[in-house]
C-alpha cells in the first residue's frame, strides 16, 4: 500500500478516536435521586421551604411534590399512584390509604397541628369583624368542601359554635344559608377571597401565602369554638426510595423542620415543643426573607 494511502487511513483513524474521546467527556452527568411528595395543599409554602433546606443536605437529591386536598391525594393513591411520602391534613385520609396496606404504618406519625381562621378581603366590603358575621344576611361566604379536611373541620366548628349561646343553636345554618361556593383545596378558598370573589372564607390559621397577605386580613376565631387539625405523614408502602422517604419525614419532625413549620403558622405538637425552640428563630427570619 502506497504512502498516499496510508496517510488518510491513519488521519481517518485519529480523528474518530477523538471524536469519541471528546463525546465521552462531554456527556457525563450526575445521577439525582428523585423524592415524591403527596402533601395536602395547606402545606405548600411550608414544604417548599423544607425542601430547599433537605436537599442542601442531601446532594444529588431531588424533591418533588404533588399538592392537592388530601382526599384528593388519598384517592390517588389508592388508584395506583407512585409516590413516597404522603403527608395528609387529617387522620381520615391518612386512614384510609392505611387501612388500603398502602403505608408503611410504624412511620406514620403527627408531625403539625392547626386551628381554622376566617380571611376577608382587605377591603372588607361586608365590614366582618368577628365569627358570629359570617351569619349576618348577605354575606358571601367560601368553604372547602366537607370531604376536604378544612371543609369537614368548618362544619365541626360551626356545630360546635352552634352548641354554644354566644351564637345560638341556629347560627350553623344561618352561616352555610350564605355560602356561595366550596372549594376542593384550601388555597383556592384563599385565592378566591384575594380576589374579591368571596366576603369571607374559612382556612386554617397558616394559610396565607406571601402573595396573598396584602390582599386579605385574618381573623381569629375563639379557642372555644375553633377545631384543632392534626397532620399525619408517612412513607408510602410502595416506594422505592423508601430509607430517603423516612430520612425526610425525620428532617421534618426534626427542630429545623419543626421551625419551618412553625414559622408559617403551623402549631407544634407537644411532644416536639421542647425541642423546636432553639432552631424557631432562624428559620422565622429565612421564611421572612423568602416571602419578601
Amino acid at each position: 500500500m502506497t504512502k498516499k494511502k496510508i496517510i488518510p487511513i491513519l488521519l481517518c483513524a485519529l480523528l474518530s478516536v477523538l471524536v469519541v474521546t471528546t463525546c465521552g467527556c462531554t456527556t457525563t452527568s450526575t445521577q439525582s435521586t428523585k423524592l415524591t411528595v403527596y402533601a395536602a395543599a395547606s402545606l405548600t409554602s411550608a414544604f417548599n421551604q423544607t425542601a430547599q433546606a433537605f436537599e442542601a443536605n442531601n446532594t444529588g437529591v431531588n424533591v418533588t411534590f404533588n399538592y392537592a386536598g388530601s382526599q384528593i391525594l388519598a384517592t390517588q393513591l389508592q388508584q395506583g399512584a407512585s409516590a413516597d411520602v404522603f403527608a395528609s391534613a387529617d387522620l381520615t385520609h391518612m386512614n384510609s390509604v392505611k387501612n388500603a396496606g398502602l403505608m408503611n404504618n410504624s412511620s406514620i406519625t403527627i408531625f403539625a397541628e392547626n386551628y381554622l381562621a376566617i380571611i376577608v378581603p382587605t377591603s372588607n366590603p361586608a365590614n366582618i369583624t368577628s365569627l358570629s358575621d359570617l351569619a349576618k344576611s348577605g354575606v358571601k361566604l367560601d368553604i372547602a368542601n366537607s370531604s376536604v379536611p378544612v371543609g369537614n373541620y368548618s362544619l365541626q366548628m360551626l356545630a360546635k359554635a352552634s352548641n354554644n349561646s354566644t351564637y345560638g343553636s341556629s347560627f350553623k345554618n344561618s352561616v352555610l344559608a350564605n355560602v356561595v361556593s366550596e372549594e376542593t383545596n384550601v388555597n383556592d378558598v384563599v385565592a378566591k377571597v384575594a380576589l374579591g370573589q368571596a366576603d369571607a372564607g374559612i382556612v386554617y390559621k397558616s394559610d396565607v401565602p406571601a402573595a396573598y397577605q396584602s390582599k386579605v386580613q385574618v381573623i381569629a376565631i375563639p379557642h372555644s369554638v375553633n377545631v384543632l387539625a392534626q397532620y399525619p405523614i408517612g412513607v408510602v408502602s410502595s416506594s422505592s426510595n423508601a430509607q430517603l422517604a423516612q430520612s425526610f419525614i425525620n428532617y421534618v419532625t426534626s427542630p429545623d423542620g419543626q421551625a419551618i413549620l412553625q414559622s408559617y403558622g403551623f402549631i407544634i405538637p407537644p411532644t416536639s415543643q421542647n425541642t423546636t425552640t432553639a432552631a424557631t428563630t432562624s428559620a422565622s427570619q429565612t421564611a421572612t426573607t423568602a416571602a419578601t
